[in-house]
């Protein structure tokens, strides 16, 4: 019985972006050909460029072929992200010589001269430099030479040969806004790597990633979020919950309000996310600032992502119910992000999230709110399974989560703009009153995977004291109507003079 010797799997290649090192489980197959293809403006240069910057960082040579833009064009791309392109050879394969008239010449057809001319030289260089990365920017030129694309597709099997040949990683850029662009290159290379670039009715454009093939990786398949900014492309992977779990424990963690404790059956539970409910002013944003006060002052870090107003705006109303954040700000432990609605893309919000917990060891994230967060992307689909996956992440990850979402209506009837209890495992609701002239508030948990909880309503304070949850309103009918009647004697909270509104007035 014969055996067959098992072949080594070759070391990946680090492509210059984290993220696609990601997604890819490790980055590139050494010595194969790519290509990277999407329309202008998406980032195939600035890509090609961080890919031949990682080589030169791992000690190998690279060569940069330029087909369309000149050598001072690309130093000064290079320039506007910090970085010094004159440490690799960058050859422009229409030197300004042959723009001259005397080099023109008419009758011979370009494809029977000027295409094989062109894949000469870029053999002949590759031969003299021997560099062990290469990118050829763009195939959109040599398609526009060989105007046959039986004769095309034959030029870049014979590059791909001549490559093969050599130990050399190569990157062909393409524009797919060309005429004549398509898939046949996609069966010759050894991956494909897809930009693109989608432009909203307000807002900056949303860019993504995909990659469309790629022979012998296991990678993370869809689009992935990226943004292109000074120093070059970041990749946001798309998160997938299943892929992250760790050990944590489950005891429920007081959030420092005794009848809100006892609503919930002992407090929050780490690993499950709570969905805090109501109209507008009810007190959920102060209800998330007192039970993350109460995690900081316990030494746990907590990162709280706003939406709906300025974090002068949130430090200075909290510090009027005796919640000063300053100082666990000041101190590192909580981490205030102010999200900016119309430039954050889903990605790379799930992926800040990922990083706050992962790497500063946040246990507490709270985002105020979801309403916010939908309206921001209202060009974004499935913005429900991408809260879908962060949410599973988060509860695999041991972190208690609490989410802010407004009701439209004050009195009676409310209407909530998008139903996402079905995701959440503790459901707190508030609700408006009226008892005796006066605008009062009710506080229930009306769902609890983790524990059992309450089923009674309770009154709902703000003060200089921060928040307060009295009794059960059993003498109370209808309470979560907005009407209810009174039928018997139990005490409100306080007087109505020391009672302050959302605001802490």
């Amino acid at each position: 019985m014969s055996t067959t010797p098992a072949t080594s799997t070759p070391a990946r290649l680090a492509s210059g972006i984290e993220g696609i090192d990601d997604i890819l489980g490790g980055g590139l197959t050494p010595n194969r050909m790519y290509l990277v293809e999407g329309a202008p403006g998406t980032g195939k240069t600035t890509l090609a460029l961080q890919f031949l910057l990682q080589g030169l960082e791992a000690g190998q040579s690279g060569l940069y072929i330029a087909l369309s833009e000149t050598r001072e064009e690309l130093l000064a791309i290079g320039a506007s992200h910090g970085w010094d392109l004159s440490r690799f050879t960058i050859f422009e394969q229409l030197p300004e010589e042959e723009l001259e008239p005397q080099y023109e010449q008419s009758v011979l057809h370009p494809a029977e001269v000027e295409l094989g001319e062109s894949v000469r030289n870029v053999i002949q260089h590759v031969d003299e430099l021997k560099p062990a990365r290469i990118v050829l920017d763009s195939l959109s030129e040599l398609r526009l030479l060989a105007e046959n694309p039986l004769r095309y597709r034959r030029q870049i099997l014979a590059l791909k040969r001549h490559f093969s040949t050599r130990e050399c990683t190569v990157l062909l850029l393409d524009d797919t806004s060309s005429v004549g662009s398509g898939i046949q290159l996609h069966s010759i290379v050894h991956g494909v790597i897809s930009l693109d670039n989608v432009a909203h009715d307000y807002g900056g454009n949303r860019r993504r990633v995909r990659i469309a093939k790629m022979r012998g990786i296991k990678f993370r398949e869809g689009y992935h979020d990226f943004t292109l900014n000074t120093g070059g492309l970041r990749v946001y992977p798309r998160l997938v919950a299943a892929e992250h779990h760790r050990q944590f424990d489950t005891q429920p963690l007081g959030t420092g309000t005794p009848g809100l404790d006892a609503l919930l059956g002992g407090g929050l539970i780490p690993g499950t996310n709570a969905l805090i409910i109501g109209p507008s002013g009810v007190g959920k944003t102060t209800t998330v600032v007192s039970c993350l006060i109460t995690a900081l002052n316990r030494g746990e870090r907590c990162a709280y992502y706003v939406f709906d107003e300025t974090l002068s705006t949130l430090i200075s109303r909290c510090a009027t119910l005796g919640m000063d954040l300053a100082p666990y700000v000041d101190s590192g432990l909580l981490t205030l992000r102010q999200i900016d609605p119309a430039e954050i893309s889903p990605g790379e919000l799930s992926s800040d999230v990922r990083n706050a917990v992962e790497n500063e060891h946040v246990r507490y994230v709270a985002i105020d709110s979801l309403n916010a967060y939908l309206q921001a992307m209202p060009g974004e689909r499935y913005l429900l399974l991408h809260m879908h996956e962060m949410l599973g992440y988060l509860n695999q990850q041991g972190v208690v989560t609490m989410l802010v979402l407004g009701q439209h209506g004050i009195i009676g009837e409310v209407q909530t703009e998008v139903d996402i209890s079905y995701l959440s495992d503790v459901v707190i609701l508030f609700r408006y009153f009226e008892h005796h002239g006066e605008v009062l508030t009710a506080v229930t948990a009306v769902k609890s995977r983790a524990n059992d909880h309450e089923r009674t309503i309770r009154q709902f304070r703000l003060s200089r004291a921060g928040v307060e949850v009295g009794e059960a309103l059993r003498d109370f009918e209808g309470v979560l109507s907005g009407l209810p009647p009174y039928r018997g004697a139990t005490a409100m909270l306080g007087a109505s003079s020391n009672l302050l509104d959302s605001t802490g007035h």
